[in-house]
């Protein structure tokens, strides 16, 4: 088994913090998750999730027009610039301090930055390279607070600046006459949103309690003078240069123009431009106060989209400010409104719940809507084919996800309290979960409905589950009563309550081939149940420590179990003997929680794995607990073989081995001390002597921890439920050299030849050799389609899994469908009896296949469907054609009428022995 597992995608997550963005085309949306981007393809209905992460969570993205970059920023102020189109990071910059908003200009050639109560001005990176790709060009001061949103005009000659302070500030990208800078008053509270009107200088500002102003400019763009001769302005350019040194110290020394706003205008020989206030506009009714949260802008179409901290959005058209409609999309308020750039869809992001919706407002339908569990998972499940994932989470719903896709197309809300874990059962469309509100409940994934409800005599809270491999058995065990409960799928009846443990069970496991339930209990046993013997116990294994976690390999041999002493020991399940164990507690590497009193290294001593699961061919174990790390053990050889660092985001709890000293004050850790929930998160009066925000709101860090994982039947990934999400890892994206049985005359050169000469046999043998995923494509597909059951009579026995797994991953992305179907079918007819005695191994790749066979399947029968009704409509037209209507005889039409549904329903009759 290799381990080359790459992060691939993050599910579970849609949205967390930041401004949305859209992508050029308008079919795809960029949103910030944690310290993670993900990409939502509206179009094809797929997400994906950048291989780049920040090392706290990002607070702003700025996609440049052309689509190519995106610089995104975190809450320290570190930026990345991402390419969208490689997917790598291109360059590492920090600008020292939390930055409000980035904004690249129409042109792509400039981005503008605010930071603190300052404008920064860089030169964009460009399509050569350079050895810095962030050169500052200018800085302009004016506003005397917090910088909150920017807007540039269509051709990048000026830009405007909102800010805390309920001023707005209007400076020249270039050195203009007769506008350098101007400043706009007029409101009562800090602005959210300041726009340029189409091809003009012509202002809208929006400020956070609702307030609307409308700025009519005295000068079109074309009347921009640039300033001709620059000794003029020079001296006392330097002049105000001098005065202020310390605070071009406090921009870190970097060069360029420094431009000072003042509240009066420049005094300029030119006439300057003016603005005036042409009207005002109020979104509050009377008695209905709302808080304006965030606002976007769509030139073309002259529509304002207006976020309210109630959930509520508004549609305006400007600059008559008509209402197009209103909208409550959330109870939670809105962080985040983006527009694409046909202005026909509009995305939502709200913080408070991590939704992402995408609101088509003509049709006014959804074009896209996801939530992610706003509490922490507990735990998820692969479908038997691998092609969904079910997670359970503390906010008690039940969510199902695609894994090819990334979305969550059902979700569950029955539980009333946090669910502790979910299982499907080995049919694949059944999913049951157990919760802490006494029930264990089953979801059929037809009709989306819960058809079943188990619940114990006296209530209990569940927080353990099985099902055993025919779906008829269900069982669940208690924390408090020490019992495990054991009910019939069919009847929905209690039939035993199996009791014998001295202590809370902690987790049970059928085995996949036998009737036997094995359950870990804190009474340092695990005990194996008989299930078909009367539900007696058959065997007890004596554990050094209380037992956290147990599973069984797939082929039913072998128990892995976690303790709480940091163990995993592994027994055979036959004769109950211990066969090895790893000490695993100094590979966890705990971190340092900020209320910690004892070092990282003291505290480890009490952690352990709180969860584990066997890789799908059963040679190694994954095991994960309260830590960022989750570790690949090899069973065999009972040693470590990788460690995986689930996340960097240091804006999650226990991530640093050691307190940073830098923190540390004669009070304390200054991470300790609480400043407030900030003013945006809806504090309407902020304490006396409070500098921001509701000093007794509540906030705290989330802990980083495993919680859950599982390997893939299909062998190719393996998904954690961890704080930051559900993170699936697989081996699909990355490129390695593997070669197999490699020698000196197993070239791309030698394979060509073969092919030449037309010894398919061969040549297909040669490639595998070669293992070069490019090279075995085409040979495969060079094989002509009537060689395909010779070629496959002939291939020796060890490459005929190899042949057969390739072709389960080439059928999954293949528009070849039947051609690799006959490659499929001809391997497993003319060996099926040899691949049979050894299906255990064989197992992943039979799923795979199977998993690509069902996609295909549902794709092309939805197709099949849409078409047949499309030839039947087509054909009852035709005769309707044939049908004269006379206008004035109501009679005749009546009869008329009954003819064509008769006509109709002989064409459906039609139909369908057409299509039998």
């Amino acid at each position: 088994m290799k381990f080359a597992y790459r992060f691939s995608n993050l599910l579970g997550a849609v949205y967390r913090q930041g401004n949305l963005s859209f992508s050029k085309d308008g079919n795809a949306v960029i949103s910030p998750v944690g310290n993670r981007v993900s990409v939502f393809d509206l179009k094809n209905n797929t997400s994906e999730t950048l291989p780049v992460s920040t090392s706290k969570n990002i607070t702003c993205v700025g996609v440049s027009p052309d689509g190519s970059v995106a610089i995104v920023v975190d809450e320290d102020g570190a930026a990345l610039l991402v390419s969208l189109v490689t997917r790598a990071v291109l360059h590492h910059f920090h600008f020292h301090k939390p930055v409000n908003s980035i904004r690249f200009s129409p042109d792509g050639r400039k981005f503008v930055v605010t930071k603190d109560n300052v404008a920064m001005m860089y030169h964009a990176p460009g399509k050569q390279r350079k050895f810095n790709a962030f050169v500052l060009d200018k800085t302009y001061y004016g506003p005397y607070d917090e910088t909150t949103c920017i807007d540039w005009t269509d051709d990048s000659k000026c830009f405007v600046v909102g800010s805390k302070d309920m001023s707005t500030w209007v400076f020249g990208a270039e050195r203009w006459a007769n506008l350098i800078y101007y400043s706009l008053g007029g409101h009562k509270d800090m602005i959210v949103g300041c726009f340029f009107e189409k091809d003009s200088l012509d202002l809208y500002t929006v400020s956070q309690d609702g307030t609307l102003c409308v700025w009519e400019s005295d000068t079109e763009l074309d009347g921009l003078v640039l300033t001709k001769s620059r000794d003029k302005p020079e001296p006392l350019k330097q002049r105000e240069e001098e005065e202020e040194e310390e605070e071009e110290e406090r921009l870190e020394g970097e060069e360029g123009e420094v431009i000072r706003g003042k509240a009066e205008p420049p005094k300029e020989k030119t006439k300057n431009v003016r603005y005036k206030q042409r009207s005002k506009h109020f979104f509050n009714k009377e008695g209905d106060f709302n808080n304006l949260t965030t606002a976007a802008y769509h030139k073309p179409t002259h529509i304002l989209v207006t976020g309210f901290a109630s959930g509520i959005f508004h549609l305006h058209e400007l600059p008559e400010f008509n209402l197009i409609h209103s909208l409550s999309i959330s109870d939670q308020r809105i962080a985040s409104v983006a527009i694409n750039s046909s202005g026909d869809w509009i995305g939502f992001g709200c913080s408070g719940m991590g939704q992402l919706l995408v609101w088509e407002w003509q049709s006014e339908s959804y074009v896209f809507k996801q939530q992610g569990h706003f509490n922490n998972m507990a735990s998820l499940a692969y479908s038997p084919d691998g092609q969904y994932v079910a997670t359970g989470g503390d906010d008690g719903k039940v969510k199902v996800w695609n894994t090819n896709s990334g979305l969550c197309f059902v979700t569950f809300t029955e539980h009333s309290s946090s669910v502790t874990n979910v299982t499907f059962t080995s049919s694949g469309f059944v999913i049951v979960s157990a919760s802490l509100d006494g029930t264990v409940r089953a979801f059929d994934l037809h009709r989306y409905r819960n058809f079943r409800t188990f619940t114990s005599p006296r209530p209990a809270q569940f927080s353990t589950l099985a099902v055993d491999s025919s779906g008829e058995l269900v069982c669940a065990g208690a924390q408090d009563s020490f019992e495990i409960f054991l009910w019939s799928m069919q009847t929905g009846r209690l039939l035993e309550v199996l009791g014998g443990h001295e202590g809370p069970v902690s987790c049970l496991c059928f085995s996949p081939v036998q009737s036997i339930l094995a359950s870990a209990s804190w009474d340092r046993t695990v005990r194996l149940w008989d299930m078909l013997d009367s539900w007696q116990v058959k065997e007890t294994l004596h554990l050094t420590s209380d037992g956290l976690s147990v599973t069984y390999r797939p082929d039913g041999q072998e128990l892995a179990v976690t303790t709480l002493n940091g163990e995993i020991s592994f027994w055979n399940s036959q004769n109950a003997t211990q066969t090895g164990s790893v000490a695993g507690r100094h590979d966890l590497e705990m971190g340092r929680k900020e209320t910690d009193k004892i070092t990282a290294k003291q505290s480890a001593k009490g952690k352990s794995f709180t969860c584990v699961c066997y890789s799908a061919d059963g040679e190694s174990v994954l095991a994960g607990g309260q830590s960022k790390f989750v570790c690949i053990y090899n069973v065999k050889e009972t040693m470590l073989m990788k460690k995986f660092e689930i996340s960097c985001n240091l804006s999650f709890d226990a991530m640093e081995e050691f307190l940073d000293r830098r923190k540390m004050t004669e009070f304390g850790s200054l991470a300790l001390v609480d400043e407030g929930a900030g003013d945006g998160d809806g504090v309407n009066i902020s304490l006396p002597g409070v500098r921001k925000g509701d000093m007794s709101s509540r906030n705290f860090k989330p802990e980083i921890r495993v919680s859950s994982l599982r390997f893939s039947p299909t062998g190719r990934s393996w998904a954690a439920t961890t704080t930051e999400g559900l993170l699936v890892y697989s081996l699909d994206g990355s490129i390695v050299f593997d070669p197999y049985d490699l020698d000196l005359d197993v070239t791309p050169a030698s394979i060509r030849k073969q092919l030449r000469l037309q010894e398919w046999t061969s040549a297909i043998v040669l490639a595998f050799r070669l293992n070069e995923k490019a090279l075995k494509l085409e040979v495969l597909e060079t094989v002509p389609h009537e060689q395909i059951a010779v070629v496959c009579s002939s291939l020796p026995d060890i490459y005929v899994e190899k042949l057969l797994g390739f072709v389960a991953t080439c059928l999954e992305k293949s528009g070849h469908l039947q051609f690799y179907m006959a490659w499929a079918q001809n391997l497993l007819m003319l060996h099926g009896q040899k691949l049979k005695n050894r299906s255990g191994a064989l197992l992943p790749t039979l799923q795979a296949l199977q998993k690509s066979i069902q996609i295909h399947f549902d794709n092309l029968s939805k197709l099949c469907d849409f078409n047949m009704y499309n030839i039947r409509y087509a054909e009852a037209l035709s005769k309707q054609r044939g049908v004269k209507r006379a206008a004035a005889k109501e009679e005749e039409e009546e009869e008329e009428d009954e003819g064509l549904s008769e006509g109709m329903s002989e064409a459906s009759f039609e139909e369908a022995e057409m299509i039998l």
